[in-house]
């Protein structure tokens, strides 16, 4: 186990390393620059500047200063965010979208499993064809549709939640957000672990339980839903990223502070650094979080060996 975790993280230096030269040299092709306005700025004035950030040096050179520096865990100062750094933008508003995004998985996670678990036990009856028109919908409908419509509805007609802002972390305000990025998970997971659940609950070591006289409960829970959540873990490691991460356009939709937010902000304004810092951030997470789920694939599957 300790030797395929760290070939598996040593693995992972030269995926990050690739990831990292395509986002700057990306960023850098753009059109465009963190100081390029409507009204230009006399030319010692724009010197000075493209000096304090070392914008002045040649590309390469800006590289390789830039590498070495994210080693440190320095991604930079924010060119926009005046008085912040990367760093700062990041990890504040990492709190923000951790939360909202860890209720979502909850959520997609208690409805998903149970919507597909009960359409797999009645397949082919009304339950399954509304659960599954029901995911097929969930799936069509992005959440840039669904979380203006939610918000209309809820908030403006009804006028039962709020339609934005984080209210200092309130519950009330969270619940809107929350459903808008569980939504399209949920219906992804429920289609998961019904096609998964069909497959299992006709396997051979299923019918032996049923044989043996296993009450229907025990043979479902202990022994079926094992096996069917094996599609789901492959899905959920970059599915938890993202939903960690927090979806760039609920937070922007519903005016929070997270990290999705910040992201638009500064791709809009060039803002370099907190751009490549959440890209950085972001694919350690998904690294770290696929590793995760091959430790616990493991564990549900003992047929599986990762040495």
């Amino acid at each position: 186990m300790f030797r395929y975790v760290t070939s598996r993280l040593i693995s992972a230096v030269p995926t990050l390393l690739v990831i990292v030269t395509v986002a700057f040299f990306m960023m850098r092709i753009a059109p465009g620059g963190p100081f390029d306005k409507e009204r230009s700025l006399p030319p010692e004035i724009e010197a000075n500047i493209m000096h304090a950030y070392n914008l002045d040096k040649p590309l390469l050179e800006q590289y390789f200063d830039y590498v070495g520096n994210m080693l440190q865990g320095d991604f930079g100062p924010s060119f926009k965010f005046r008085d912040f750094t990367a760093n700062d933008l990041i990890f504040g508003g990492f709190p923000t979208s951790l939360q909202l995004g860890s209720m979502a998985l909850f959520l997609a996670l208690l409805f998903g499993i149970g919507m597909g678990t009960m359409a797999a036990l009645r397949q082919n009856s009304k339950i399954d064809y509304a659960v599954m028109a029901l995911a097929m919908t969930g799936i069509a409908i992005p959440n840039f549709v669904m979380a203006p419509i939610l918000t209309l509805v809820l908030g403006v007609y009804l006028s039962l939640l709020p339609v934005a802002g984080w209210g200092d972390g309130a519950f009330v305000n969270k619940i809107l957000p929350v459903i808008g990025l569980a939504l399209p998970q949920i219906a992804y997971i429920s289609r998961l672990t019904r096609g998964s659940m069909v497959e299992v609950l006709n396997s051979n070591y299923i019918r032996t339980a049923r044989a043996k006289g296993l009450r229907e409960r025990i043979v479902v829970v202990r022994h079926a839903l094992r096996g069917a959540l094996l599609p789901v873990l492959s899905y959920l490691g970059p599915a938890t990223a993202n939903i960690v991460t927090g979806s760039v356009v609920i937070e922007t939709i519903f005016d929070i502070p997270g990290i999705g937010r910040y992201f638009v902000q500064s791709a809009l304004n060039r803002d370099y650094p907190v751009v490549m810092g959440t890209v950085v951030f972001y694919a350690v997470l998904i690294i770290t979080l696929n590793l995760v789920v091959d430790l616990l694939y493991a564990w549900l599957d003992p047929k599986v060996r990762l040495e």
